[in-house]
């Protein structure tokens, strides 16, 4: 059964959502970036629109750089706060020239998944072994190693992974192991090494260039990346997170690629990562897949 999923996330509202483009409040401060996936019209007037505190422009000659344009005394990065059970994730962001700032507030959904798995993976004594792949900021870092796991964080770009470590020290945590790698490249190595893990976290693009220019394109390597996690999964008292943000995949694509390669699994969880506007129009911002073992 599907299900829409969207995290209670004190420091991030999607306050409308239109046109092509999405108006949000990160903290204190308001954006106003693309989002594809906004077919319809905004609810709220453009003179809303206009008031955001930074405001992406696309470049004109390129389809995904551009570049923001700030209000008078809003920064270009700040730090939000999300609360994870009895933890609290500080997270820095800033404004790329991707449209990007650093977080992907939907997938709060997911850390709360994480925390819970790895804490029950942990009642036994031993710290669970959660591997993240390309990892990003961090978020599910974080929710992992504020559960107690030992996590490996893999990101071929070495300024994410510097963000990452900067998060880890703003939420008050340590002791992950950052690798700076291609993640195809990596996994490939770890299951010649006979390395097994309790968490496996996938959260693939859709394009991609590793460490040293290796390319990822999502549909033709998700099945090889899939079945060698496969082989790095615990079989019993473990979990697999997979994400897809690209369009047109959904959460049936992403249930029969893992069945395929994992087997039946224990329990599973699928659907959309969504956020409703204050108009009440739903914006879904990605697939999940779920299992446990």
């Amino acid at each position: 059964m599907q299900k829409e999923l969207t995290p209670d996330f004190g420091d991030y509202e999607l306050i409308d959502s239109g046109n092509f483009e999405k108006l949000e409040r990160f903290g204190r401060f308001t954006t106003r970036r693309p989002e594809p996936q906004a077919i319809w019209r905004p609810s709220l007037p453009e003179r809303e629109w206009l008031a955001a505190d930074a405001s992406f422009m696309r470049d004109a000659k390129s389809e995904e750089r551009g570049e923001w344009r700030l209000r008078r005394g809003t920064p270009d990065r700040w730090n939000v706060e999300y609360e994870l059970r009895d933890k609290k994730l500080r997270m820095r962001l800033g404004l790329t020239s991707f449209k990007h700032v650093g977080l992907f507030p939907e997938q709060a959904a997911n850390w709360d998944f994480i925390y819970d798995r790895c804490r029950e993976a942990g009642n036994g004594g031993q710290r669970p072994k959660v591997l993240n792949l390309f990892a990003y900021t961090g978020g599910a870092t974080l929710a992992a190693r504020a559960a107690g796991a030992e996590v490996t964080h893999v990101d071929s770009v070495k300024q994410v992974v510097s963000w990452a470590r900067e998060n880890m020290e703003l939420s008050g945590l340590d002791g992950i192991r950052w690798i700076v790698e291609d993640a195809m490249k990596f996994v490939q190595r770890e299951v010649r090494r006979g390395n097994r893990y309790n968490g496996i976290i996938l959260d693939p693009p859709a394009y991609g260039r590793g460490a040293n220019g290796e390319k990822w394109i999502l549909q033709d390597s998700i099945c090889e990346m899939l079945e060698c996690c496969a082989q790095l999964l615990e079989k019993e008292n473990a979990f697999l997170v997979l994400n897809l943000y690209s369009m047109g995949l959904s959460s049936t694509l992403a249930r029969t690629a893992v069945r395929q390669a994992f087997g039946e699994p224990k329990t599973e969880e699928r659907g959309e990562l969504c956020f409703t506007d204050r108009g009440g129009k739903q914006l879904p911002l990605g697939v999940y897949y779920r299992i446990t073992r």
